[in-house]
């Protein structure tokens, strides 16, 4: 059965720890989240504003859910690419309560008109709105509600330091060991009612690219494969043909992936090669290439970032079988 997106996204809702102490993984940055909830109950104050930086699919979202409902404030989400004047902030901010939690996903792709009124809302809540044109504007100050922001960002280094500084704290998310993977295989199957063997939740595990994300979504396409060829039970042999049919190899790269680092390998030779020209190549954003397919790919030993471009390793040679 395929799922619409509205079903997709019940079912991600449904994934998703509700408190801190659900949470797996991120151990460091649960206890700093935990610290800064906690001195804000105490001290009868709005929380910190925090910074939320690392890959995709790492629970930066799930994380910011997680602080509204143990402050217990209401959460306003956005993303940075929906703000692209000071006045779509300034009607966000504006109508917003006290106590808020605002959540800006990708906050580093805000215009920068917004990220200059963002400076003296988070520091002084307050916010100055051009009010006329020409020679006779002129700019008023209005008072907002006491809030708390927290961005998100796969990009910290396109920050500027303005912005950066005023977060309270910064938590750097990084990918999962499998073991941790596991552990939310293990209670996304409970969930979900999924009768999932050890060994195929250790196969799984290491597909995943340490990113809960993806150790989700490839339970559901797992599970959809057993529920099509009338298996009640998952194990090895079903996940690994689940694995063979979606085109996800023993090192959890996909077609996109394998598709790059042959690119690198055979159309250039193995030489490094500018990023344009590869998302050129390749079909995709230099963003998407940077932010969403390279990070595991340097991880894993299979890519490299050098002066002169991206270029394939020996690691990345012997995985594609051509050394």
């Amino acid at each position: 059965m395929i799922e619409s997106a509205p079903e997709e996204r019940a079912l991600e809702a449904v994934l998703r720890p509700k408190v801190l102490g659900e949470f797996v993984g991120q151990e460091k940055v649960v206890k700093q989240i935990s610290l800064v909830i906690k001195a804000a109950k105490l001290g009868g104050r709005t929380a910190d504003h925090i910074l939320l930086a690392g890959p995709p699919g790492l629970g930066k979202t799930t994380l910011a859910m997680i602080v509204a409902h143990e402050a217990e404030r209401s959460l306003k989400l956005t993303s940075g690419p929906a703000i692209q004047s000071s006045g779509d902030l300034a009607s966000i901010l504006s109508a917003l309560e006290a106590g808020d939690v605002l959540f800006i996903d990708e906050i580093h792709r805000m215009s920068r008109s917004a990220e200059e009124m963002l400076y003296l809302a988070m520091e002084d809540f307050r916010v100055d709105v051009m009010v006329g044109k020409g020679p006779g504007a002129a700019s008023i100050s209005l008072d907002i509600e006491p809030f708390t922001l927290i961005g998100a960002t796969t990009r910290s280094g396109m920050l500027p330091t303005p912005l950066r500084d005023r977060f309270g704290f910064t938590a750097f998310l990084e990918y999962y060991e499998a073991r941790e993977i596991a552990r939310v295989l293990e209670a996304s199957s409970l969930k979900l009612g999924i009768d999932l063997q050890a060994e195929a939740l250790e196969l799984l595990s290491t597909r995943s690219r340490g990113t809960p994300r993806i150790a989700n979504r490839l339970l559901r396409r797992v599970r959809d494969f057993a529920s099509v060829n009338e298996h009640s039970v998952i194990d090895y042999e079903i996940a690994l043909d689940a694995m063979t049919l979606f085109e996800v190899d023993k090192l959890g790269l996909d077609r996109v992936d394998r598709t790059l680092l042959t690119m690198l390998a055979t159309k250039f030779s193995a030489k490094p090669v500018g990023l344009s020209t590869l998302a050129v190549a390749l079909g995709e954003e230099p963003e998407t290439i940077e932010a969403v397919i390279e990070p595991f790919l340097i991880r894993a030993g299979l890519l490299q970032r050098t002066p002169r471009g991206r270029e394939i390793t020996t690691l990345g040679l012997v995985h594609l079988g051509i050394q």
